[in-house]
């Protein structure tokens, strides 16, 4: 898509896809081990029963995982 090694300007390639150079330069955040644990552990919670609902998988992170903390 964007060539930084192309003679025309990554801005000017920016500008002709409508993407903001900030955009072209974002590096996302990586995951903390803690939330890819709780990922994981989400994960194998949904796989074994998709038929539960937010509650129930709110209680079976808490019986699982120890105390998380729910708005």
């Amino acid at each position: 898509m964007i060539d930084a090694d192309l003679e025309l300007p990554v801005s000017d390639q920016c500008r002709l896809l409508g993407l903001a150079r900030s955009t072209y330069y974002y590096e996302g955040a990586s995951e903390t081990p803690e939330n890819l644990a709780l990922m994981e552990l989400i994960d194998r919670l949904y796989r074994a029963h998709p038929e539960n609902g937010s509650r129930m998988m709110v209680r079976g992170l808490r019986t699982r995982a120890g105390r998380i903390a729910v708005p």
